[in-house]
């Protein structure tokens, strides 16, 4: 029978000294994906790589006194070793380097110009060079680029200017009817009404003000700009416009593009644009993840809040690292990362349940059975509970993965996990090993938890890849018995097999004994870095439940926001409570523009006494979170369809 194909792809990374867990999240998650997909029988192509051209290298390189090729060679050797780590399952890794990618992208470009979508113009902004981006005045932040908060340099040359604009018509209408092109919906709506339907401009697709990148066939003082260099890597990858292109027949279009919710716009709005273009089918789903939090905020080597996913590899495991990545953070919001919380999770859901689950149940056969397990007495309704949990584990699972919702589908093998360990206790093997008359029924409890281990150890494979092969390994499990197929009814198979008691998978933690060696690791790693470990504002004095009680949040929409006169930092928004209206003095301009954030649910704390600011009374306070000196400010914003004047609790 032939395999149906299944294409997925993490964005490529541009090199940087070290990735971080954070970065790390994409491609376990892509990575989940793809072995699911191959466990349910898909022939998969899951695609991973670096962007390795532009400005941003070629200072580094120069600073460095070597060539932008040696610079990104060993940068990247490095990323592809953290991939190995990992234990990423990708088909290919492409390099924007690479030969064919760099040809294919030069035949892009002509074909663009010449069928008139590239012209020739000049390009004057606000040019922020670590994110290669150019930004008009108003899209500055305080007079910093809006992504990152650097400097930014003003820059005019000639360009190649792609027609954005002529495809803004076509797109929009592609994305009203095609829902699921772009998850989360609230991702979708962004880009609709932040970007698409306030009209789209031409792209600038070339530079002359450095060299480090293809060079445009027709024009050699250019070389061709990110936005196609690195956005066709997803084509080009399956031998667009080379002399075989068997790969892009079969795999294209993309089943899905998973990416961080930073680069969505790219991603969702230039990227279809050009594959418009081209003629070129749109991906089926563009999926933007948030983004993995360390004190509050995105992980950056400045902020000395850069967590190693080797070094936590090394401390604990890679399947325990896959296991935070993929199970503490629900896909698409973002998730917070801390030591103490990685730990905890470690110790419940590995060490005391999973872990001891197969310990005990090896250490049973072992102890009754000399290793050896067969059917035996199968009788009670603990036994059909099981039978029943196990197999619509299998059902629950597979449609969480075609949503994509891995964590729930994690959650789920967990679920079963606990459904095992509850079985233990209820069939109490202990007690029937003590009458030499109950030794079928013993049997039949033993192979009920061996064939529970088995669905686990089978869907848990994706997600946790190593702790799979140890569990099978220990069970004497044979591949065959190891697919989504053989899973579908329990109690099918027959085993033969004579089982030995292996190592200890998940050893408990000491939770204070390693917080305080990480935090040791943490100070002198950013010591050698040059930060200064950061101290949080103190904590306020406790307070009761009946103290919290009185506070009352509730969910509104802003229906109009405007800036308050004279006044840097404060912004006037009327906004929807229910069935009323009230009118909230922020001080958060410095932060927000008022387009930002019309339209959008916020966290309002209702019953705070009326204040006077600026003239203007303002009926309550909107929730934000900030850093110490407010240089970083956010509101938190509620994505799903939760009507306004809802309570927060």
């Amino acid at each position: 029978m032939t395999k149906k194909p299944f294409y997925i792809t993490t964005p490529i990374y541009y090199p940087s000294d070290k990735l971080h867990i954070g970065n790390t999240y994409s491609t376990v998650i892509a990575d989940a994906i793809a072995r699911y997909k191959r466990l349910a029988g898909y022939d998969v192509m899951f695609l991973t790589g670096t962007d390795e051209h532009g400005q941003k290298i070629q200072r580094k390189a120069e600073d460095k006194g070597v060539t932008p090729k040696e610079y990104v060679d060993e940068i990247v050797a490095g990323i592809q070793d953290l991939w190995k780590v990992m234990n990423i399952s990708n088909d290919k890794f492409i390099r924007t380097t690479d030969d064919y990618h760099i040809a294919a992208v030069q035949k892009i470009f002509k074909k663009l110009y010449d069928q008139g979508d590239i012209y020739k113009g000049h390009y004057e902004g606000k040019y922020c060079t670590p994110c290669e981006t150019f930004f008009t005045e108003t899209q500055l932040v305080d007079g910093k680029c809006p992504d990152c908060g650097r400097d930014v340099e003003e820059a005019k040359e000639e360009a190649y200017f792609f027609k954005l604009s002529k495809y803004q018509d076509r797109l929009l209408k592609h994305i009203e009817e095609n829902p699921g092109f772009i998850e989360p919906v609230s991702r979708q709506n962004e880009m609709i009404n932040n970007f698409i339907k306030p009209g789209l401009e031409d792209l600038c697709v070339s530079r002359t003000t450095f060299n480090w990148g293809i060079p445009v066939t027709f024009d050699t003082d250019h070389v061709v700009y990110v936005w196609i260099d690195a956005l066709s890597n997803y084509i080009t990858a399956l031998g667009y416009s080379s002399e075989n292109e068997e790969m892009l027949e079969k795999f294209w279009p993309a089943d899905v593009h998973i990416v961080g919710k930073d680069i969505i716009r790219f991603h969702t709005i230039i990227w279809p644009s050009l594959l418009m273009a081209l003629d070129m089918p749109l991906p089926k789903k563009v999926y933007g993840h948030g983004w993995l939090l360390v004190d509050g905020g995105k992980m950056s080597k400045s902020k000395g809040n850069v967590v190693d996913p080797i070094l936590l590899s090394e401390h604990f495991s890679v399947d325990a690292v896959r296991y935070y990545l993929l199970r503490e953070v629900s896909f698409g919001s973002d998730g917070q990362y801390t030591s103490e919380n990685f730990i905890k999770r470690t110790n419940s859901d590995l060490a005391n349940d999973l872990g001891n689950l197969v310990s005990r149940t090896l250490q049973m056969i072992v102890k009754y059975f000399d290793g050896n397990i067969s059917k035996g007495l199968i009788e009670d309704e603990f036994d059909e509970a099981l039978k029943s949990f196990a197999e619509e584990t299998v059902n629950n699972v597979d449609k969480f993965m075609d949503n994509l919702k891995v964590n729930d589908a994690v959650e789920s093998v967990m679920k079963l996990v606990a459904r095992a360990n509850k079985y233990i206790d209820e069939t109490a093997p202990w007690v029937l090993a003590k009458d030499e008359a109950n030794s079928e029924r013993l049997k039949g409890v033993l192979y009920n938890l061996t064939e529970a281990i088995r669905f686990i150890s089978t869907l848990i494979s994706p997600f946790l890849p190593d702790t799979a092969v140890k569990i099978n390994s220990q069970f004497k499990f044979e591949e065959n018995i190891l697919t989504l197929d053989s899973i579908k009814v329990f109690g099918d198979i027959d085993f033969n097999l004579s089982i030995e008691r292996g190592e200890v998978m998940f050893p408990r933690i000491d939770v204070e004994k390693k917080l305080e060696e990480l935090d040791k690791i943490r100070e002198e790693m950013l010591k050698a870095q040059g930060v200064e470990k950061r101290e949080i504002i103190p904590i306020k004095e406790e307070i009761t439940i009946d103290d919290f009680s009185k506070i009352d949040l509730r969910v509104v929409k802003v229906l109009e926001c405007e800036k308050v006169k004279k006044a840097d930092k404060l912004l006037k928004l009327t906004v929807e409570l229910g069935g009323e209206t009230r009118t909230i003095v922020s001080g958060i301009a410095k932060h927000y523009a008022p387009e930002d954030i019309i339209g959008k649910k916020v966290i309002l704390v209702a019953n705070l006494k009326p204040a006077k600011l600026r003239g203007i009374e303002s009926h309550g306070m909107i929730l934000a979170a900030s850093t110490d000196d407010d240089s970083i400010l956010e509101i938190p914003m509620i994505n799903k369809d939760i009507p306004s004047g809802s309570q927060v609790r």
